[in-house]
């Protein structure tokens, strides 16, 4: 459900409309009947990702620069 108010009612009754949008309704905030912002609740950013997390879990055990010499070679010519 949306709801949509003028400037003077946004100030007068901020707080309603702040729980109204808690509450999932959406609010839009007009000046001189023209829609100007729409008011949703705030998303909070998702917990920042920690680098290295699959650090000591896995292991390669082949020798790559053996395995892939020639393509090596190939890559950067002497």
């Amino acid at each position: 459900m949306t709801t949509t108010v003028n400037i003077h009612e946004a100030k007068t009754h901020l707080s309603r409309l702040i729980e109204q949008v808690t509450l999932g309704q959406e609010v839009i905030i007009a000046k001189a009947g023209r829609p100007v912002v729409r008011v949703v609740p705030f998303d909070a950013p998702s917990a920042k990702r920690r680098l290295g997390g699959l650090a000591g879990k896995g292991c390669i055990d082949a020798d790559l620069k053996t395995a892939f010499a020639n393509d090596i070679e190939a890559m950067f010519p002497s």
